[in-house]
């Protein structure tokens, strides 16, 4: 049965509810789809029809999902949360695309640049020294959720030089690629939330209005192997207006 894909010791409703929360958010069951049956649900499970329409609460209280009278479950359209650049890498690995639920990206830029400051200071370089820039932008139905930027260390672009190319990666993102070209994988990250009043720059990348006076969310990842070495430093810009939304289980 689909619980069995992922063995572990949640109850059998948060194990059914988790199986299709990772298909809507991978975009595998995109809006408007169908859920099965509470009854088809209950045989694919193997558990009581209380327990499957337990887990299809819990997707209804997580607004994934809609019950229709007479219809069924619907994957709801909704606004696309704020995702972390780990959180797109671990979607990438499962679906080799980082967007998200009704989202896609556009503005893809790419170029081997003089480090700033903040940058340099991530990956442990000199200020000025050249690095790879890569920059999109994430929109769903409601505008844009985000403003994305991997910055690279320059040694990759020598076995990589699509990474300083102006174009969205194929078979994945530069970490999936980073990995199959040298065999460096990342092992471990660290992950920084911070709010900011918008600048100057930030209300360009994110298409705003340059009197706009709004507060964003700053998400960093830096991503790094075995050895403790940086592969790449993400930044990203939410919208005003995105949050972030993220679950957990309660034991």
């Amino acid at each position: 049965m689909p619980g069995q894909q992922r063995a572990d010791n949640r109850p059998p409703y948060a194990r059914i509810a988790g199986h299709y929360r990772d298909l809507i958010s991978s975009g595998e069951l995109a809006p408007g789809e169908l859920l099965p049956s509470i009854r088809a649900l209950a045989d694919q499970w193997q558990v009581s029809t209380a327990t499957a329409d337990r887990a299809m609460k819990l997707l209804r209280d997580e607004k994934l999902v809609n019950g229709i009278p007479g219809v069924g479950t619907e994957v709801m359209a909704r606004p696309v949360s704020l995702a972390s650049g780990s959180e797109r890498h671990d979607r990438s690995s499962r679906t080799k695309s980082s967007w998200g639920v009704g989202e896609k990206s556009s503005g893809h830029t790419a170029a081997m640049v003089a480090a700033p400051e903040d940058v340099a200071h991530a990956l442990g370089i000199n200020p000025g020294d050249d690095v790879v820039r890569r920059s999109r932008v994430y929109r769903d139905a409601h505008g844009i959720v985000s403003h994305s930027t991997s910055w690279i260390p320059a040694e990759f672009a020598q076995v990589l030089p699509e990474l300083a190319r102006s174009e969205r990666l194929k078979g994945g993102l530069s970490l999936d690629l980073i990995a199959e070209a040298t065999g460096r994988q990342v092992t471990h990250r660290v992950d920084e939330e911070t709010a900011r009043i918008a600048t100057p720059d930030d209300l360009k990348l994110l298409e705003l209005d340059a009197e706009t006076v709004a507060a964003i969310l700053v998400l960093t990842a830096r991503f790094l192997d075995a050895d403790d070495e940086l592969l790449e430093y993400g930044v990203d810009l939410g919208a005003p207006g995105r949050t972030r939304r993220t679950m957990s289980e309660v034991l």
